[in-house]
């Protein structure tokens, strides 16, 4: 029998880092470890980590909007997230289902 993950949503969280200065940054200069915790502490508080995997990722592609995390499967796309962001977040989508439209990536 072949094990399948449980979970409701899949997170990637860019974590990629670039050389400082460089013209299209990354988001690790732009806050994804401080969001990265965030999330983890939140999840965990709402008792949702059989419900919820977050995983890092490498380059997702847009860098000016970082940090950028995308959820799958529905393949929602956040941007620009900060740790004041993750309880909204989580209680929004992760509870109730309704993503929240203002942190949604838009287009550059």
């Amino acid at each position: 029998m072949t094990w399948m993950p449980s979970w409701k949503y899949h997170l990637f969280v860019c974590n990629n880092k670039r050389p400082p200065g460089h013209p299209k940054g990354s988001c690790g200069e732009r806050g994804c470890n401080d969001l990265l915790l965030a999330l983890g502490e939140e999840i965990e508080r709402q008792e949702l980590f059989e419900a919820v995997k977050v995983n890092t990722s490498s380059c997702l592609g847009p860098c000016q909007q970082g940090p950028t995390l995308v959820v799958y499967p529905e393949g929602v796309w956040y941007a620009g997230l900060r740790p004041a962001d993750v309880q909204e977040l989580v209680t929004s989508h992760f509870v109730n289902g309704v993503p929240v439209e203002r942190l949604m990536l838009r287009e550059a």
